[in-house]
């Protein structure tokens, strides 16, 4: 075996320091394996969210080394081996007590997009018909875990604190979900606009890029989102036929 230090936030939003650990390191240990550790023989009051310890609930979100992660599938070995490990609480929420972040903001952006709103069934037993292709793109977005490290990385979020107006890139995957599945009839284009703050995203990528679900955020998501804004919202023709209709 040999040791590691872990440098690890300890403390409230308002005050709180990093403080150092070592930890024995056996093959295999990921980083959640060495917080464990931790609280069960230096720390046992040291708060870390976690539950499945298989990186698919999402929960252990942490940044370590400075990049958000999850710390269940962030194996020890593949970190530099010549410096400390340092693991702190998402940066893009407030801090709940050590690396437990208050992410609450997230739920109500979520009871904000306008719910799946089914066509009328197609077919004489009362069920839908559709192609694979049709719903292969909103599959995609449904493997989201509710890490929350794509709001994390954003810096709409993360650098302005723009949590009341901008639903950050977890919740427009959501919208895209619903908007891009083939019974979907619902159309949340001003809702994206108005409340969903999509003008904020300048497509940086940085939510594609930390995604453990390898989901393609920006451009299967946010990209046709944004296009969809633009054709019902800035469109000249749409809107010459519009003034039209309303002066007819």
């Amino acid at each position: 075996m040999s040791e590691r230090t872990f440098r690890i936030y300890r403390g409230m939003q308002q005050q709180g320091e990093i403080v150092a650990y070592r930890v024995e390191i056996s093959e295999g240990m990921v980083v959640l394996d060495a917080l464990h550790d931790i609280q069960e023989q230096q720390a046992p009051d040291l708060a870390v969210r976690w539950n499945c310890k298989a990186g698919k609930c999402g929960s252990c979100s942490a940044e370590v080394n400075g990049m958000p992660r999850l710390t269940c599938m962030t194996r020890i070995d593949e970190l530099p081996a010549d410096q400390p490990i340092t693991v702190t609480p998402m940066q893009a929420f407030p801090v709940i007590k050590d690396l437990v972040t208050d992410v609450s903001s997230n739920y109500a952006a979520n009871k904000s997009i306008p719910a799946f709103k089914p066509r009328s069934p197609d077919a004489p037993d009362g069920s839908w018909r559709f192609y694979q292709y049709e719903v292969d793109r909103a599959q995609e977005f449904k493997k989201c875990i509710e890490c929350f490290l794509c709001q994390d990385v954003c810096h709409v979020l993360r650098s302005h604190g723009k949590h009341e107006e901008f639903i950050g890139p977890a919740f427009l995957v959501r919208v895209a979900a619903y908007e891009t599945h083939p019974i979907d009839v619902e159309d949340r284009s001003t809702y994206v606009k108005e409340h969903g703050g999509i003008g904020y995203c300048n497509i940086t990528k940085c939510c594609t890029e930390v995604c453990p679900e390898h989901i393609t955020i920006t451009d299967n998501a946010i990209i046709p989102l944004k296009e969809r804004v633009v054709d019902r919202h800035y469109d000249p023709l749409r809107r010459l036929i519009q003034m039209v209709r309303r002066t007819g």
